[in-house]
């Protein structure tokens, strides 16, 4: 028997995610467990599995198409199950959409059609209690809505929520989702079009553009945003807005470090890696945590929880945003295995090929832009982890050292940290220890 393959929850609350490509075609015969599409989450690029075998029969949705959890984007079909079963299933399915969108956005209740000539238009009215909430929204809350020639328009709950938000009135749309239903997606989109119309349109008050020298109008360009840079800025605001940060910044001396590097990338190279210095602030970072076990931790609301590893985020940039995929265990990491294990997360960050479990956990993260010759930066902490480590260029400076003026190599590195978690002078414990490890590099191989 013909069955359909939905879009699963991917990632936790996740309400939908991106086609990014089918890897197979119309016609192709698939086992359980084949990959059949790239699902782009807001963080990463996921290989989705077939759950059963068959026939990929039909693909529902094009690639770089928006979909909601638990749309369908395909039929599986089995020997025998020809056009007419599949499309008995499918209409199955559009049948379910018309019932299900004739629920309001959180009601339970049974929707009671009255077959009310409205300018004639057919409505279908909620309970008293959605409609008085309503009234205000008519057009947009409508479950229903018709054209002149009765043709239903169909929208998600999400779609509709979003649509009260942004005041737009769903008649007018023309929905991308499966069967023509509007999703969230063409909500945004209609609500950047009107944004766009709104802003090219003159008024008294306002001029329709900035002009340079009273002549030409200034250029500009509106990136549409993706899934991951959405993401960033969501987390990243309400990380700002609602962890209480503190920050510490300390020079570390780097020359024993850079001659220690110099020294085992002999070795190393050997093996095909080379350790980089954000591989060995990595693993200094987490040598201090091992030591400093009470920032070794996340919020937890009800509690603090430490943990027994140490696992620490990576940052890394791509072209589409930061990612930080976790590196576990990085105490118990010989410089080998260290090494590998992060040139191997850049090689598939850049591919869009990090898997989503690589991106969960770690107590604290790293963020290095030293390779830009950005000499300090303070860097917003990721929740629940109890901070961040910004690493700086290392630059040759003058210091003083027992009174006598020199030359050295130094590196300065910030802490950013989750006052809830850890107080000021664990933070100094830790920036203690990170700065002991990083000037007795070999601290870190014994």
């Amino acid at each position: 028997m013909a069955q359909l393959v939905t879009l699963p929850a991917i990632v936790a609350d996740a309400t939908d995610a991106v086609i990014e490509s089918w890897l197979v075609e119309t016609g192709a015969d698939i086992s359980r467990g084949q990959a059949l599409a790239d699902i782009e989450t807001e963080k990463a690029t996921v290989e989705l599995e077939a759950e059963s075998s068959g026939t990929l029969a039909r693909i529902l949705v094009e690639a770089g198409t928006t979909v909601e959890v638990g749309a369908p984007i395909a039929v599986l079909a089995e020997p025998g199950d020809g056009d007419a079963e599949i499309d008995g299933l499918l209409a199955g399915v559009h049948a379910e959409t018309a019932t299900s969108s004739t629920a309001g956005s959180g009601a339970a209740a049974e929707i009671e059609k009255d077959q009310t000539a409205v300018g004639g238009v057919e409505r279908s009215n909620a309970s008293q209690a959605d409609t008085a909430g309503a009234a205000a929204d008519a057009p947009v809350d409508t479950v229903e809505a018709a054209t002149s020639d009765m043709t239903r328009v169909f929208a998600s709950p999400l779609a509709r929520r979003r649509a009260r938000e942004l005041g737009i009135d769903v008649t007018g749309l023309n929905g991308s989702g499966p069967g023509g239903r509007i999703i969230r997606s063409d909500i945004e989109a209609a609500a950047e079009a009107a944004e766009s119309d709104s802003a090219s349109t003159p008024t008294d008050a306002q001029p329709s553009a900035v002009s340079v020298g009273g002549t030409a109008d200034v250029g500009y360009t509106d990136v549409p945003l993706t899934g991951m840079r959405r993401a960033i800025a969501r987390r990243l605001t309400e990380s700002k807005s609602t962890v209480p940060h503190f920050y510490l910044t300390g020079d570390i001396r780097m020359d024993a470090l850079l001659d220690f590097r110099k020294q085992i990338n002999v070795s190393l190279e050997r093996q095909g890696i080379k350790a980089t210095i954000n591989d060995l602030v990595l693993k200094a970072l987490g040598h201090a945590l091992r030591e400093v076990p009470e920032a070794n931790a996340i919020w937890n609301e009800n509690s603090i929880r430490t943990f027994d590893s140490v696992d620490i985020s990576m940052a890394i940039a791509t072209e589409g945003g930061l990612l930080t995929p976790v590196v576990h265990d990085v105490t118990n990491l010989s410089m080998a295995a260290l090494c590998r294990t992060t040139q191997d997360l850049k090689a598939r960050a850049g591919e869009k090929a990090i898997r989503q479990q690589e991106l969960e956990g770690g107590s604290f993260s790293l963020s290095n832009l030293g390779m830009f010759g950005t000499r300090e930066f303070s860097a917003i902490l990721n929740p629940p982890q109890a901070g961040i480590l910004a690493v700086g260029a290392t630059e040759q400076r003058a210091v003083v050292s027992d009174g006598e003026l020199s030359v050295a190599s130094m590196m300065t590195v910030t802490f950013s940290a989750d006052h809830r978690i850890i107080d000021g002078a664990v933070a100094g414990r830790l920036l203690t220890s990170l700065r002991t490890a990083l000037e007795d590099p070999m601290s870190l191989v014994l």
